[in-house]
């Protein structure tokens, strides 16, 4: 396993070093104090991890990870950083995970060995498959290929919401009409303005290459959780780095969304 730490402090750079060379793996760590002498190194060199901070001078660390994924997008990123508020662009560009300083050497283990977890089994999608990913702490927001998804008519975006919530179980007819009408009547001119508000989701998904995620069957509609990238269901699946990006703010655009908000606010508790 080959890892490299770039950071512009050298204090925090030879600290990061040190723990990565503590690993039980005993990795092979090259350190740099600059995303030029990194990217040089890298044009002849291969890396599995890099860990990368964001506030640096002349290229910060999240254009440094887009040109690290250009150049080989099998390179697994982890962001350590003291801002927080960098996460959404960390999370668009699927980072492997995000530390927050001052980085403990159990909570960077526990990264570097989710990171190689995934990597040896194979869990990255395939290169020519849609890398589709979903924001629900804070604002609600579908991303594909890095790209934040445009919906026509809000209510087809806030169903989507409502299908990411619900983890993969079905809802029917009826209760989407609910979510989206708290107060309306489920007539049939209702019913059909369902069946435009669905249209349009399936016709906004498909025209982003993302429309495998939505199921029907039956009238009863479902996303399909394994093929798509969520930060609430790595937070529940005990990701470290979905965790620390957690605020206590979840898909704030819908009242229903509170109850999961509670849930997710008691289980950091725990944790």
């Amino acid at each position: 396993m080959k890892i490299i730490c770039i950071d512009d402090e050298p204090l925090i750079l030879n600290m990061t070093v040190a723990l990565c060379r503590e690993l039980p793996a005993k990795p092979e760590v090259c350190g740099f104090s600059n995303a030029a002498d990194a990217l040089h190194w890298l044009e002849n060199h291969t890396a599995d991890i890099a860990l990368l901070d964001i506030n640096m001078p002349d290229m910060n660390g999240i254009q440094l990870a887009a040109r690290i994924r250009a150049a080989d997008s099998n390179v697994s990123i982890i962001f350590l950083t003291g801002y927080s508020e960098y996460a959404v662009d960390a999370f668009r560009l699927h980072a492997s995970g995000y530390l927050l300083k001052p980085v403990s050497k159990q909570r960077l283990t526990e990264e570097i060995d989710h990171v190689m977890q995934q990597r040896n089994t194979g869990s990255a999608l395939p290169a020519d498959r849609a890398q589709i990913s979903v924001r629900t702490f804070g604002e609600f927001d579908l991303f594909v290929n890095g790209k934040v998804v445009a919906f026509p008519r809000s209510k087809a975006k806030e169903l989507l919401a409502y299908l990411i919530d619900r983890q993969g179980g079905s809802i029917t007819r009826a209760t989407a009409f609910a979510v989206l009408w708290e107060e309306g009547v489920y007539d049939r001119s209702m019913q059909k303005q369902l069946d435009v508000v669905i249209r349009s989701l399936r016709t906004t998904l498909k025209s982003v290459g993302a429309e495998d995620i939505l199921e029907m069957k039956q009238g009863a509609l479902r996303i399909c959780p394994e093929k798509l990238d969520c930060d609430m269901y790595r937070f529940l699946g005990g990701d470290v780095a979905a965790i620390n990006t957690y605020r206590g703010e979840y898909m704030n655009a819908y009242s229903w969304a509170s109850t999961t908000e509670a849930f997710l606010d008691r289980m950091q508790r725990r944790m």
